[in-house]
């Protein structure tokens, strides 16, 4: 007997690996373009750009938690979101210019149609759990 074919994850949709490190790129750029409050709040290299480090850690997440290969928690555990925010003060406004950067990198790298309302609501989703402060 057969097996069934799995159902594509967005990690899929998307093209894998290297469309996501463009999505994670994307999202970092439109960040330090458009939202200095909350490209503040990130590690920066000499020149004020977020450090390399820190895109391909976010990346390496985004792979995994669009059901491409579980590398992040291979190498750094479970993500454990809130835990690894609670040092930052997430409130509307911070969550805003978050969905923000997240959907100018989802219009620069052309994410569109069922995937793109799928992640245009998930990453909302995410964003607002993560906030920890009313503002």
């Amino acid at each position: 007997m057969g097996e069934l074919p799995a159902p594509e994850s967005p990690y899929d949709i998307l093209g894998g690996a290297d469309a996501v490190r463009r999505l994670t790129e994307a999202f970092y750029d439109a960040m330090e373009a458009h939202e200095p409050a909350l490209a503040a709040i990130h590690q920066t290299d000499a020149e004020g750009r977020i450090k390399p480090e820190v895109r391909q850690r976010f990346g390496l997440f985004l792979v995994g938690w669009l059901g491409g290969p579980q590398d992040y928690s291979a190498r750094y555990g479970h993500p454990r979101l809130r835990m690894r925010h609670a040092r930052v003060r997430v409130g509307v406004e911070m969550r805003d210019a978050w969905v923000r950067s997240m959907t100018r990198a989802m219009d620069a790298c052309g994410v569109e149609g069922q995937v793109r309302r799928f992640l245009d609501a998930r990453f909302s989703e995410v964003a607002t759990f993560l906030m920890n402060v009313e503002e």
